[in-house]
C-alpha cells in the first residue's frame, strides 16, 4: 500500500528500532529515565528554550500549554481551521474552562491586524477577556502553509505589549524550518511555549515535546500527570524520538520535493483544482468537485488500487508525503488517480 493519509503512518527506521531495544531506562515519574532526560535536554538546546518535556501526543502537549497560559472563563484567539480548535475534541473547554475566538486567516495565516481585531483586552466586565493567542506553523488544514518569521514576530510583539502569551502549535515546525531555510530555534524564539511532534514528519512511533521556561515546564509536568501522562520506563520511546530529532530533519527536503511533484501532477488531471505554487511543505490539498466524484468515491477507487488517501470534505482530498513514500510511489499514485477519475 502507498499510504498518503498522513505523515503519522510512518514506520520506525531500523536505527530507531535498535535504539529502542538498547535504550537505557528508569522511572520517568521519578525523573530517573536517562534517555528521556537526554531527549528533553537536547530538544531545549536545539530550540534554545530553557526546558522541554516529553508528552505522549501533540494534543496533550497543546492542551497542557493552553491550561498553563489561561484561566477559566477566558478565551483563546486562533485560526478557525487550527488543530487546537477543530481536532482536539473540545479539550480546552473540558480541561481549562476556556472558549475559543476563531479568526479566518488567508491560507491559514493570521496577521497582527486580524489578531488585534479579535482580542478582548481591558474591555467591559461582561465581555470574555482574551488570555492567549495560539498559532499553528505549518498549518495542517491550509495545506501545510508556512508562517513567515516577520508575521509571527509581529503578532507576538503585539500580544506581549498587552501582557498576553502566545503558544505555537508547531507540530510540523521542522517542515516549516526546511521551507523557510531557518532553524527551528529562530521560528520558536518569539513564542512563550512551543509544541512539536516527533511522530509526524520526523517519523518516531510515539511522542511530542513542549518547550518553555523552566517554571513553565515544572508546572506542565504536574499537569501531565493529572492528565494521565506520567510514564515509567518511557526511555524506550524517547530513544526513537532522539533519532527522529537528530536524523529525520535531513530528509524533509525530499518529502517536500515529492509533495511538489504530486501537486504538479494532480494539477494536470481533469476536473481537479490546485495551484502547485501554494504547496510549501509535505501536505497537498486539492479540490475534486469538477471531476463529478466525491472524495469518498475517489478514496474507494484509490484503495482498490493500493493507495490510501482521505477526503477532508466532500470536495477536498488531502495527501501527505513522508519518508515511507518515494518518488516512484508518487508517480504510481498519479497514474492510479488518473485512472480512478476517468472511471
Amino acid at each position: 500500500m502507498i499510504d498518503l493519509r498522513s505523515d503519522t503512518v510512518t514506520k520506525p527506521t531500523a536505527t530507531m528500532r535498535r535504539a529502542m531495544a538498547e535504550a537505557e531506562v528508569g522511572d520517568d515519574v521519578y525523573g530517573e529515565d536517562p534517555t528521556v532526560n537526554r531527549l528533553q535536554e537536547r530538544a531545549a538546546e536545539i530550540f534554545e528554550k530553557e526546558a522541554a518535556l516529553f508528552v505522549p501526543t501533540g494534543s496533550m502537549g497543546n492542551q497542557l500549554c493552553v491550561k498553563l497560559h489561561t484561566r477559566p472563563g477566558t478565551e483563546v484567539v486562533l485560526e478557525d481551521r487550527s488543530h487546537i480548535y477543530n481536532y482536539e475534541m473540545g479539550g480546552s473547554a473540558v480541561f481549562s474552562g476556556v472558549t475559543f475566538r476563531p479568526v479566518r486567516g488567508e491560507d491559514g495565516l493570521l496577521n497582527r491586524e486580524s489578531v488585534a481585531g479579535a482580542i478582548h483586552h481591558q474591555g467591559p466586565y461582561y465581555v470574555t477577556p482574551t488570555s492567549l493567542i495560539a498559532l499553528e506553523n505549518t498549518h495542517n488544514m491550509a495545506g501545510g502553509s508556512v508562517m513567515p518569521l516577520a508575521i509571527a514576530e509581529s503578532i507576538c510583539d503585539y500580544a506581549h505589549s498587552l501582557g498576553l502569551p502566545v503558544h505555537l502549535d508547531g507540530a510540523r515546525i521542522f517542515n516549516a524550518g526546511t521551507a523557510l531555510g531557518v532553524s527551528v530555534a529562530e521560528i520558536a524564539r518569539p513564542f512563550d511555549s512551543v509544541m512539536f511532534c516527533l511522530s509526524k514528519g520526523l517519523g518516531a512511533p510515539v511522542g511530542s515535546m513542549i518547550l518553555g521556561t523552566k517554571e513553565f515546564i515544572v508546572e506542565a509536568k504536574s499537569w501531565r500527570k493529572r492528565l494521565g501522562g506520567g510514564m515509567r520506563q518511557v526511555g524506550i520511546l524517547a530513544a526513537a524520538g532522539m533519532i527522529a530529532l537528530e536524523d529525520s530533519p535531513k530528509v524533509l527536503p525530499e518529502d517536500h520535493a515529492n509533495a511538489k511533484r504530486l501537486a504538479e501532477g494532480v494539477a494536470e488531471l481533469r476536473g481537479i483544482r490546485i495551484d502547485p505554487e501554494t504547496v510549501q511543505t509535505n501536505i497537498v490539498i486539492f479540490d475534486v468537485a469538477e471531476t463529478g466524484k466525491t472524495t469518498a468515491q475517489i478514496s474507494q477507487g484509490l484503495l482498490a488500487e493500493g493507495v490510501l488517501a482521505n477526503g477532508i470534505s466532500p470536495r477536498e482530498m488531502r495527501m501527505v508525503t513522508h519518508y515511507d513514500v518515494n518518488r516512484a510511489a508518487i508517480d504510481q499514485t498519479l497514474d492510479i488517480l488518473r485512472t480512478v477519475i476517468r472511471g
